[in-house]
């Protein structure tokens, strides 16, 4: 089996990559599973200073795979329960990961996709990305990623973009705070390296205590963010196997509209 993800290291720069680029680097079980590992491995190495996060092809991600989708709605509750429980694992990783994160947003982000952008420290895209929380089309909601989405746009532009399930493009996603800064797509490289040249320059010390400071001052309570994580796996796993959610999903593989369309 191929790797789902990327790695290399360089002068203390971990590059990680989705790389599933004929699929736009889709979310399966195995790339969820594949990508933590990963990235509890940086957070170990003394070597890394800085994780860039990128996908390989045209896409950033594009949110749930088919097959995978497929197979979890024929799944039972409890199964996609643990399923869920995996995705908050991994968002939780990357949020709280103890070195500073970057997302280099080369293409289109959807879904969990928005997620792992929203989950690191600076987020930086091509002006020809596009992004999408679509999940309501499907009669699902972002559970798993809410938290951290949540905390990048605020609770009154989610309450826009979850409700809706409407695409938006990269200036739109600078202006609810998704994204701290777009670029013509063949000037991303220089924007990612201005950036991670500031935390070349900081103490690795201080960069990471200032992280953890800021995390410690908004959400003082770990053990409710665990709660909350699995509050939102019973419910995506709830809503998956519901009689809206097997509509919505069986439609979107079969590409018909569902019944409420």
């Amino acid at each position: 089996m191929n790797p789902s993800t990327s790695c290399r290291i360089e002068h203390g720069i971990a590059w990680l990559s989705l790389s599933r680029p004929a699929i736009h680097n889709a979310f399966d079980d195995a790339l969820i599973a594949e990508l933590t590992e990963r990235l509890k491995a940086l957070a170990e190495n003394p070597a890394v200073r800085v994780v860039v996060l990128t996908g390989e092809g045209a896409s950033f991600s594009a949110g749930a795979d088919l097959n995978w989708m497929r197979r979890m709605a024929g799944a039972d509750e409890k199964e996609n329960q643990r399923d869920a429980r995996k995705l908050a694992e991994l968002m939780r990783t990357l949020n709280y990961l103890p070195k500073p994160t970057i997302a280099r947003v080369n293409g289109p982000a959807f879904g969990g996709g928005v997620g792992l952008v929203a989950c690191c420290d600076i987020a930086i895209a091509a002006d020809s990305a596009r992004f999408g929380l679509t999940e309501v089309r499907l009669g699902l909601v972002p559970a798993a990623i809410s938290p951290y989405v949540i905390d990048a746009i605020g609770a009154r532009q989610a309450r826009r973009w979850f409700l809706t399930g409407e695409l938006f493009d990269a200036t739109t996603a600078l202006a609810i705070g998704l994204v701290h800064q777009v670029v013509a797509a063949d000037q991303i490289d220089a924007a990612v390296d201005a950036q991670v040249k500031l935390f070349r320059n900081a103490g690795p010390v201080a960069v990471t205590e200032a992280k953890a400071l800021v995390q410690r001052v908004t959400h003082p309570d770990a053990k409710a963010q665990r709660m909350l994580d699995e509050d939102n796996a019973e419910l995506i796993a709830r809503l998956r196997v519901s009689s809206e959610g097997q509509e919505g999903l069986t439609a979107f593989l079969d590409k018909r509209k569902p019944s409420w369309a």
